[in-house]
């Protein structure tokens, strides 16, 4: 009669299958945190959550932003440069 191999534990290919999908899911959460918009809440809301709690627990107070201009102005152009030995 043949002998029959039997495993103890677990074969290598699945615990290689499992870290190859464990990596995956690590990349893929990396790369939608750094990519993925931060959730902005206007004052109202943020007064009344966690980030207001904190605020006030720390002394502050939540208060809007002041609201931007549709078009900014161009910033002045820079200064001339000092020459390196002045005479």
């Amino acid at each position: 009669m043949a002998e029959q191999r039997h495993f103890r534990g677990t074969h290598p290919a699945v615990i290689a299958g499992v870290l190859a999908l464990v990596c995956a899911v690590i990349l893929t959460l990396l790369i939608h945190d750094r990519w993925s918009r931060p959730d902005v809440k206007p004052p109202e809301v943020a007064s009344t959550t966690t980030t207001g709690q904190a605020a006030r627990s720390a002394g502050a107070t939540v208060l809007p932003t002041e609201p931007k201009l549709r078009v900014e102005p161009t910033p002045a152009a820079p200064g001339p440069v000092q020459p390196a030995n002045p005479k």
